[in-house]
């Protein structure tokens, strides 16, 4: 048996190049993962932003998404949900006004449930074109008070708009005269989304 000198390995360039590249990714990979906090998630939407529990009425106060819808449509559906009360009907608030961050969560969420921004459009606004937002807009509950305004909103100034969302309702003031207008199929068709 005789003693042989162990073979040197020799790296050409590219060897060199592949075994630094993988060395500064695996270092930047192990740099982000370990010694870096993980994002912060983004806090739920609270009551402050319009959230609204089950059973909040038009009356009540105490919720931004009540409180901070424009005066004049707040007081038409409070006459009209004491005109619907005298019938046996009980309007509640579903949703009105949101915080613009609020509208931004449904949107994504609205995405991701119907697979794309197109479809998506079709039942939730941007924050730039909501009434929501606006505070222009509520959404009303249960189907007692949607049937009801749907047969007598009009002479209160209060009209569905999209004929896909029968709980929304907006101020249409002209209508007290000429009765609502005609409704549009969903919000894709509504000129005011287009912005």
């Amino acid at each position: 048996m005789t003693n042989r000198a162990p073979e040197q390995i020799t790296v050409g360039p590219n060897r060199r190049l592949l075994i630094l590249t993988v060395a500064v990714s695996l270092s930047v990979f192990l740099a982000i993962h370990l010694f870096s906090s993980p994002a912060a998630p983004t806090p739920a939407p609270a009551k402050d932003d319009g959230v609204v529990p089950p059973g909040v009425s038009v009356f009540d106060d105490r919720y931004p998404a009540v409180s901070k819808l424009d005066p004049e449509l707040l007081a038409a559906l409070r006459r009209a949900a004491e005109d619907a009360a005298g019938d046996g009907v009980e309007f509640t608030v579903n949703s009105g006004w949101r915080s613009a961050a609020y509208q931004n969560r449904l949107l994504g969420e609205a995405v991701a449930d119907y697979g794309s921004e197109a479809e998506a459009a079709r039942w939730v606004a941007t924050e730039t074109t909501s009434a929501h937002v606006a505070g222009d807009a509520i959404d009303l509950g249960p189907m007692a008070a949607t049937d009801w305004l749907a047969q007598r909103g009009a002479a209160y100034g209060l009209c569905q708009i999209y004929a896909n969302e029968s709980w929304h309702y907006e101020l249409v003031p002209e209508a007290v005269r000429t009765g609502c207008p005609q409704m549009y199929p969903d919000p894709t068709h509504d000129p005011r989304m287009q912005s």
